[in-house]
């Protein structure tokens, strides 16, 4: 089974199949939007598996021990589908960043690679209008004020993505926010997300 549009359950064997191919196509490999979701599951299913072999048996079988290795490299290959797929968007943000064409690239991301991308892609381009635009006209880099107002922006405003579903509460400003569901992506004030990163509700994407 392959994982080209993760029309069906993740296996091990998907996953390693998946590897396989972000290894051997320069191109990104397409994925269903809910990949996080089903990988999430897969591995939660096989911890539960674990913890059960080690309710009933030795933490030393052999059982337990080949579930314990399964795991380990479970998160190894999703780490170097990550690493891999992160590559080819820092590539295709350089690429759009240089020559200011959209890139087809998108079309193959996830939602949070496609903040990436366009995180990488407006830095890229800023760094170019400040520096070597400014250099090639005789002119000192602009740096300082643009990174001034990014850390006055940073303060105001967090991009998390939610690790657990969170129902609708109030925040220090009285605003209300949510309901979220899990793998759901908000720009939330930093105090809150603060709030929600420390209880491990969330982690964050990026800042604003």
């Amino acid at each position: 089974m392959g994982l080209n549009h993760m029309t069906e359950i993740i296996t091990y064997e998907a996953l390693f199949e998946l590897l396989q191919k972000e290894k051997a196509r320069k191109e990104l490999q397409k994925l269903d939007e809910d990949f996080y979701q089903k990988f999430l599951k897969y591995l939660e299913e096989k911890i539960l598996i674990l913890n059960s072999q080690k309710s009933k048996d030795s933490i030393f079988s052999t059982e337990t021990k080949k579930t314990e290795k399964q795991i380990e490299n479970i998160k190894k290959i999703v780490e170097d589908i990550y690493e891999r797929r992160e590559r080819k968007i820092i590539e295709a943000a350089l690429f759009s960043a240089r020559n200011s064409k959209e890139s087809q690239i998108t079309n193959s991301m996830l939602k949070e690679e496609i903040n990436l991308f366009k995180h990488l892609t407006k830095n890229l381009k800023d760094s170019r209008e400040n520096i070597l635009a400014n250099l090639l006209q005789g002119k000192l880099p602009e740096i300082k004020a643009k990174a001034l107002k990014s850390e006055i922006n940073k303060k105001n405003n967090v991009l998390i993505r939610f690790l657990t579903a969170v129902p609708k509460f109030m925040g220090t400003n009285n605003e209300v926010y949510g309901p979220f569901e899990k793998e759901d992506v908000a720009n939330l004030p930093s105090e809150i997300s603060n709030i929600l990163i420390t209880k491990k509700r969330a982690i964050i994407i990026e800042t604003k």
